[in-house]
C-alpha cells in the first residue's frame, strides 16, 4: 500500500477492511445523528445518548446521574475469558481491542486479527486486551489497537497521550493509565479533545 497525500493506493488484488475504524466512526456519527434528531440546538445538551457498535461506545449530551454504566471485558458481552469491570462514563467514548476474538490456526500457530505492520504478523506483545477512553470512539478505537501493537511501549505512549486505559496481559494481570479507575463503579473522564480528528464528537458532549 502507498499513501499519496489523502489518496491510499492498493496493489491489484488487495482489499482493505475498515471494519474496526468504521465501527468507532459509526458510533460517533450515530450518537450525533440521534442528538440532531431529538430537538433543537437549545435542548440537545439536556438529552443523553449512548451508542454501542460491537462494544465500541460513543456518548453525547448529559449522562445519567453518576455517568453511563459500562461493562468492560475481553470481548463484547460479559461472557469472555478475562476479568470484567464496571466503569461509569461521564462523556466521550470507550473502545476495546482484544486478541482473544477472531483467532485461527495456520501452520500450527495461533493467529489473530491485529497485525503488527512492522512484521506483517499478528501482534505478539504482552497485552491480550486494551481498553481506552477518549473524546471520540474513533480516537478510542485507534488508540486501543495501536496499544496492542505497541506492546511494552503501550503504557508510556498512552500516558503521554493523556488517554485513560486498562491493559490486561495474557495471564489476566491488569495495568491502568491516565486515571482509569482500578475498582468497579469508578467514574471515567476522558479528555475533551480529539487526537484523531476534530469536530466529530457527539453534539453536546466532548468534541
Amino acid at each position: 500500500m502507498r499513501l499519496d497525500g489523502p489518496l491510499l493506493r492498493l496493489p491489484s488484488g488487495v482489499l482493505l477492511d475498515l471494519g474496526a475504524t468504521a465501527k468507532g466512526l459509526g458510533s460517533d456519527r450515530a450518537a450525533r445523528a440521534v442528538q440532531a434528531a431529538t430537538g433543537n440546538s437549545a435542548s440537545r445538551d439536556r438529552r443523553g445518548v449512548l451508542v454501542s457498535l460491537g462494544g465500541d461506545i460513543a456518548t453525547g449530551g448529559t449522562p445519567p446521574a453518576g455517568g453511563w454504566p459500562v461493562l468492560v471485558a475481553d470481548e463484547p458481552g460479559a461472557g469472555g475469558p478475562g476479568p470484567v469491570q464496571l466503569i461509569r462514563l461521564e462523556r466521550g467514548a470507550v473502545a476495546t481491542s482484544s486478541v482473544t476474538c477472531r483467532r485461527w490456526r495456520r501452520g500450527g500457530r495461533v493467529m489473530h486479527h491485529i497485525v503488527d505492520p512492522r512484521t506483517g504478523l499478528p501482534a505478539d506483545g504482552p497485552w491480550r486486551t486494551v481498553s481506552v477512553a477518549a473524546a471520540t470512539c474513533a480516537d478510542a478505537n485507534a488508540a486501543a489497537t495501536a496499544a496492542v501493537v505497541a506492546g511494552d511501549q503501550a503504557e508510556q505512549w498512552l500516558a503521554g497521550a493523556g488517554l485513560p486505559a486498562r491493559l490486561v496481559d495474557h495471564e489476566g494481570g491488569r495495568r491502568y493509565t491516565g486515571g482509569w479507575p482500578e475498582g468497579d463503579g469508578g467514574l471515567l473522564q476522558p479528555p475533551a479533545d480529539s487526537h484523531v480528528y476534530r469536530g466529530a464528537g457527539p453534539r453536546g458532549g466532548a468534541r
